[in-house]
């Protein structure tokens, strides 16, 4: 049984202060107490959701020599294909259990930004993967704007604080296939256990057993969601940002029991991911006598590039 509170973006937009103060109080003792939420009335269509499964499921049954041309070399997997076992858990040598896709940033009215992220990557044999992609982006980054206008009010800070940071932000879309398992893994696992690198993650598909976050003893508790929810964590840039108040929870999705093996499993994250300038100085108003600054001064950019190399997607 899931131990993750669930809340109501429609609360938050509904124009009823009292709905929105309800949101905001639901979701920031959530981020405080277990730093998972789950969320439903966000900007998902069901078709939206079905077209997506249905194009991720094509791409990853392609032969593996057609994905292999997807694979970018010189670029720390931030666009295109990362093949199976290639990226692991900081603090571990085994790869990840399985194979991803990242969809990046649809650069606006920003001729430096452009020039600065990877372009995507189009599939030919796909046509409508990248558009479902992109749509699926477009989404998913504005259900998390309304969720960190929320965080704002919860910070004390202006509702619109985020705004500007996340326009344009570095932001990635993974659509995950965990294939399945053919042999006994030696000590490798679907996802080991990690936080997140990013302000906040929106996750599709956490409708089955297998995420774990691990709570305030230690303990890991199934993670489920609800069909028509989507499953959203603290990242450790907030956490930073926050000086802890609000917390990255380290999470993991564990290996199926073996009468599973023979099958796949996909899930979908979204990385809201701000610009690099970005300062993540511990705000003022987090910190004071029982909550001494813990963090060290740094940009988004900065500590981004710091935890790539950590996972094996940037050499040194």
């Amino acid at each position: 049984m899931s131990l993750v509170p669930s809340v109501d973006l429609k609360d938050f937009i509904s124009g009823d202060p009292e709905r929105k103060q309800k949101f905001v109080k639901e979701i920031g003792e959530a981020f405080e107490n277990i730093g998972f939420v789950a969320l439903r009335g966000h900007f998902l269509s069901d078709e939206l959701v079905d077209s997506l499964y249905s194009e991720i499921k094509k791409f990853f049954n392609l032969p593996q020599e057609i994905k292999d041309k997807y694979e970018i070399e010189g670029i720390g997997g931030q666009r295109g294909y990362t093949s199976f076992g290639k990226e692991h858990a900081k603090g571990r040598k085994e790869g990840d259990l399985k194979e991803f896709w990242h969809f990046g940033q649809y650069v606006e009215d920003n001729p430096k930004l452009k020039e600065e992220y990877p372009d995507n990557v189009t599939v030919d044999e796909l046509p409508k993967f990248n558009e479902v992609g992109k749509e699926t982006y477009k989404m998913l980054e504005k259900t998390a704007k309304y969720v960190l206008r929320a965080l704002a009010i919860h910070l004390d800070l202006k509702e619109n604080y985020f705004d500007e940071f996340i326009k344009n932000g570095n932001s990635i879309l993974r659509p995950i296939h965990y294939p399945p398992i053919t042999s006994e893994p030696k000590n490798a696992v679907r996802a080991a256990a990690h936080g997140d690198i990013n302000l906040i993650t929106l996750l599709m598909g956490a409708h089955g057993k297998g995420l774990q976050v691990q709570n305030h003893k230690g303990e890991w508790v199934d993670a489920i969601a609800q069909p028509d929810e989507l499953m959203i964590n603290v990242g450790d840039m907030l956490s930073r940002l926050s000086n802890n108040k609000l917390l990255s929870t380290i999470h993991q999705v564990v290996n199926p029991p073996r009468e599973l093996w023979g099958t796949s499993r996909y899930s979908v994250p979204f990385f809201m991911h701000p610009i690099s300038e970005m300062s993540l100085n511990c705000l003022e108003n987090c910190i004071d006598e029982e909550h001494p600054k813990r963090y060290e001064d740094i940009t988004a950019g900065e500590f981004l590039h710091e935890r790539l190399i950590e996972l094996g997607l940037i050499k040194k």
